[in-house]
């Protein structure tokens, strides 16, 4: 069992002050095993939307829900937004019998909604799989090859977790998405995923995949922000700054999970992945997002100009901007880009990420940090 004590305490903190919490992130994360920790399946207070049962209770919500006590869990709540006016009026009884956790799967679906329907009665929390600081830093190589899905990383052989990934995907485009509403065929899906697993760091752009899928851009754009908005894809937005420069103005892609990454890309084991070309750009994509879970920023960018600078992550958190460079190197050194980034974005502080040991300085306000450092618990106020 792999101890998951900040996402734990983060959800009973959450709850303590909230009367609707929502746990949102991907199919097969580990939403449910958690919920039902806090209350047990079979409970009149557990609600699986996937099972008939559940719905079957829920045909009345403010019937069904408005004599429960405590804790009140509503799992893949995607399938039934039109619940969320119900709760809305629950939420704001006074005293307060129950609150409420809801689980969801598809954050394009029903965030929206809810966040106007709810507005002021809701907190959300983004779950993705098992993280770098819950497996431990002697399991890095495990956990960048697998990704986090919970059975990938736990499987007895590569064999199985490639296994298991595989699976997952085809489940994913046959069963999930078509659940969600989708209509577009899963093999073209397939491909669009594939291809953006060649992509996988670099600023996007939609006219070659378009080209090359011999489809419209605008629908490329639609199945971009559709795999985005389940979890599996991340726009990492440009930061554009006040500066007499030309900078880059798209997003760059990221395929989030790497187990998933290494799958789409046919790489099966660590000498797979050591020896193909995307090896750094898998790395820095699996630096970012472990960094991203420890930082929890207000708002993250990434930076880059079309002389030449650039800069990974660009993390504003209570007012600071913290800079984050990841490299794939023994030894890091300051460049003349981080110099640039430092001035020009005027950075409280600039982390130089790598997979090495030691943590030491490189310049003012600059030092080279183990990503087993950064994926400590106490490591941002460290």
């Amino acid at each position: 069992m792999i101890n998951r004590q900040r996402l734990d305490k983060q959800v009973k903190t959450a709850l303590r002050r909230s009367q609707i919490v929502a746990l949102v992130g991907p199919r097969q994360s580990g939403k449910t095993t958690l919920a039902r920790q806090l209350v047990a399946p079979g409970s009149l207070n557990y609600f699986d939307l996937e099972d008939p049962a559940s719905l079957a209770r829920l045909d009345e919500p403010m019937i069904a829900l408005r004599e429960l006590r405590g804790l009140v869990v509503i799992d893949e709540v995607q399938r039934r937004p039109e619940l969320f006016p119900t709760l809305r009026v629950l939420a704001d009884r006074k005293p307060l019998p129950a609150r409420f956790l809801i689980l969801g799967s598809a954050a394009s679906s029903w965030l929206g909604q809810s966040s106007e329907s709810l507005a002021g009665r809701l907190e959300t929390i983004p779950l993705s799989g098992f993280s770098l600081e819950e497996v431990g830093a002697q399991a890095q190589a495990r956990h960048w090859l697998r990704g986090g899905f919970p059975r990938s990383f736990l499987a007895r052989s590569e064999a199985d977790s490639a296994a298991w990934r595989q699976a997952f995907i085809q489940t994913f485009l046959e069963r999930d998405l078509p659940q969600l509403g989708v209509g577009t065929s899963a093999p073209l899906l397939r491909r669009f995923w594939t291809l953006l697993a060649h992509y996988h760091g670099q600023v996007w752009n939609a006219a070659e995949p378009a080209r090359t899928l011999g489809i419209s851009e605008s629908s490329v754009r639609r199945y971009l922000d559709l795999l985005e908005g389940v979890f599996m894809v991340r726009q990492l937005q440009p930061w554009h700054a006040n500066l007499k420069k030309r900078q880059v103005k798209a997003p760059k892609i990221y395929i989030r999970d790497t187990g998933l990454l290494h799958q789409l890309l046919g790489l099966r084991s660590p000498k797979d992945l050591l020896l193909h070309p995307k090896c750094g750009a898998s790395w820095e994509g699996y630096a970012i997002e472990e960094t991203l879970k420890v930082f929890q920023p207000d708002e993250a960018y990434f930076w880059a100009t079309h002389n030449g600078a650039e800069l990974d992550l660009l993390l504003i958190k209570g007012g600071k901007r913290i800079g984050v460079e990841c490299k794939r190197v023994d030894a890091p050194r300051l460049t003349p880009s981080m110099r640039v980034a430092l001035q020009d974005l005027e950075l409280d502080r600039l982390l130089v990420i790598y997979p090495g040991e030691q943590r030491f300085p490189l310049a003012e306000r600059t030092e080279a940090v183990p990503l087993t450092e950064v994926a400590k618990k106490d490591y941002p106020n460290g």
